[in-house]
């Protein structure tokens, strides 16, 4: 009560966690869906250009890998490297972006979202690139009969893990460069060498025994020996340790990516 006039103090209260993360998701799937016939094509051709020009070509020369037909062990492969790279850009390149030229996130945070509710949401949105990116290159492999319907009907699910993996990844290597060019050494000096070093092109067992262990290490060898299996019907006794490492690296790298990003987006 002040003089005569009572005064009413309505409570505030903020949207749930999950509503949070959903708005921010929101945000990028109506920026993302403005230009969508040029966002949707690439995803359809690059596994295309790719099976034709390495697995047509070099399928020639290489009768099959690992008992399998090669353009068929190659196609389960792409699946998950479309994922990987999608995600990895957007939580790289387009990040950085949003954060110090566009300017996106300080609208944001003007609103009931925090900093972590921002990261959690662009690892979303990148499992969900991931996820889309899988069903088109999938479409893309079983309209050619290279993968056969079943079981890899389940892989967009492991895309969308992937995403979010690299989606974590990319925003820890985010919290880090001071320049949009650092982003080269990741891509040419990670990404690159991750897509022959984990079991795409060949097996992770031909590697030579000292370099395997560096192979089991990166993140990718994980999804792609999944997606095999699947796809595939290959057999993987490693399924749930593969499964595992997933999860515990999008936990661990996710935290320490969300905190180091915290301090740069409340700076």
């Amino acid at each position: 009560m002040r003089g005569n006039e009572l005064v009413v103090r309505v409570p505030v209260t903020e949207p749930p966690f999950i509503s949070r993360i959903v708005s921010v998701w929101y945000r990028h799937v109506r920026v993302y869906s403005r230009h969508l016939i040029s966002n949707a094509l690439p995803p359809f051709l690059e596994p295309l250009i790719f099976l034709i020009g390495i697995g047509l070509g070099l399928g020639k020369y290489i009768d099959t890998m690992d008992g399998f037909p090669y353009l068929e062990y190659l196609a389960s492969g792409l699946l998950m490297t479309a994922a990987m790279f999608t995600a990895a850009f957007e939580c790289t390149f387009g990040t950085y972006i949003r954060l110090e030229f566009d300017k996106v996130y300080d609208g944001m945070l003007a609103s009931p979202l925090t900093a972590g509710n921002l990261m959690v949401g662009e690892m979303l949105w990148a499992g969900t690139k991931g996820f889309v990116f899988t069903v088109s290159v999938l479409i893309v492999v079983t309209a050619f009969g290279t993968v056969p319907i079943g079981w890899s009907l389940v892989t967009p699910f492991i895309g969308f893990l992937t995403g979010v993996l690299f989606g974590a990844l990319g925003l820890l290597i985010t919290s880090f460069v001071k320049s949009i060019n650092h982003f080269n050494f990741f891509f040419t000096g990670l990404l690159s060498p991750m897509f022959f070093f984990s079991g795409v092109v060949f097996p992770v067992e031909n590697l030579p025994a000292a370099i395997r262990p560096i192979s089991e290490v990166l993140p990718l060898t994980h999804p792609v020996r999944i997606t095999r299996s699947l796809a595939l019907g290959q057999e993987n006794p490693l399924w749930w340790f593969d499964l595992l490492y997933m999860v515990v690296f999008i936990v661990v790298v996710g935290w320490f990516a969300v905190r180091r990003l915290r301090k740069k987006l409340i700076d």
